[in-house]
């Protein structure tokens, strides 16, 4: 069984013959495209500053050489502003040909298309994200014609990334602080549920599966992400959503879970023992031996404070234990 057929068992909770994983040797590649943009690599401003654009032209700043940073500077000053902006241009198949390389060298692999967000990750940053928060209340109608114009890009990436050849599309959607929504659930589900539901359905269309990250307590509206047809939630904090509670979710519906150990909670511990159980109790209440879990692993072991040893003590548990016959 190789690791395209374990991802797509796994989805599909039809008994892959060991857990998949994002570590080690891998069984996801990313893929993404060549698509001109306005983005620009993270350049150091002075002894306390790094900055770079994104691929819409938002500028981003971080305080050190590994993190992630913050858009400092959205590219539209108004909501106006987009009627004059050139976005860039995702519609070309040309741009999509590193599918293809990529399949060629990864013919085992499950092949994922980046994207950069859905309609919410992409808006926010064009104006930053409490400016788009006023205007999302403020401006309703013209936001909702700036989120058409967002989601059009979308199709366009989707449709093309299908017919190169990826097996899912992943973007990043970062919807919660660590105790709610970042929005009223009810605003959720009249604005953005229905865009979910048209994009994910249009993957579908393509023969393609959607995985979505997501931080934050996100609970409110996890059960609408499955219900718009999200196929896989990647979370790095499963203790923060509880992993009964994302047990309970599969009850209702085959939605798959990628997670490390929890990276703000149990890792922070240096603890082997508490690492070990909690990578353990992932597998018995998420995997089961069936499916509908990935091993997941966080790249970024500096931002987070920690030598990489203690993830390894994750990986090791996950390798070990997430085996079918050990769930037989």
């Amino acid at each position: 069984m190789n690791s395209r057929e374990i991802v797509l068992r796994t989805l599909e909770y039809s008994g892959p013959e060991r857990v998949a994983r994002s570590f080690d040797d891998s069984d996801v590649v990313w893929c993404g495209n060549t698509v001109k943009t306005y983005a620009t690599p993270w350049k150091k401003i002075d002894d306390t500053r790094w900055e770079m654009t994104d691929e819409w032209g938002n500028i981003w700043g971080r305080i050190d050489s590994t993190s992630k940073g913050e858009v400092v500077k959205g590219v539209l000053e108004d909501v106006e502003d987009y009627d004059t902006y050139e976005f860039p241009d995702f519609s070309n198949p040309r741009d999509y040909q590193t599918v293809v390389e990529c399949k060629a060298q990864n013919p085992d692999k499950w092949i994922i298309g980046s994207i950069p967000g859905f309609t919410f990750n992409i808006a926010r940053k064009l104006f930053r994200l409490e400016n788009y928060f006023i205007k999302l209340m403020l401006d309703t109608e013209k936001i909702h014609k700036l989120h058409d114009r967002i989601d059009e890009l979308l199709i366009d990436m989707i449709r093309n990334y299908a017919i190169a050849g990826v097996d899912s599309i992943m973007f990043p959607e970062d919807w919660g602080t660590q105790t709610q929504t970042l929005i009223n659930p009810k605003l959720w589900y009249e604005e953005f549920f229905p865009r979910f539901q048209r994009l994910c359905g249009i993957a579908h269309e393509f023969g393609i599966k959607v995985f979505m990250h997501s931080c934050g307590a996100i609970g409110a509206i996890i059960p609408g992400l499955i219900d718009a047809g999200v196929d896989l939630l990647q979370f790095d904090q499963p203790t923060l959503h509880g992993i009964d509670n994302l047990a309970s979710y599969q009850e209702k519906a085959k939605i798959t879970f990628w997670c490390p150990v929890d990276i703000q909670k149990t890792l922070q511990t240096r603890d082997e023992q508490k690492i070990r159980v909690e990578a353990k109790e992932l597998l018995d209440k998420l995997w089961k031996g069936r499916g509908g879990f990935i091993a997941g692993y966080y790249s970024d072991n500096a931002s987070i404070g920690l030598d990489p040893v203690w993830q390894q003590y994750a990986c090791d548990e996950f390798i070990k234990k997430g085996r079918r016959e050990n769930y037989i």
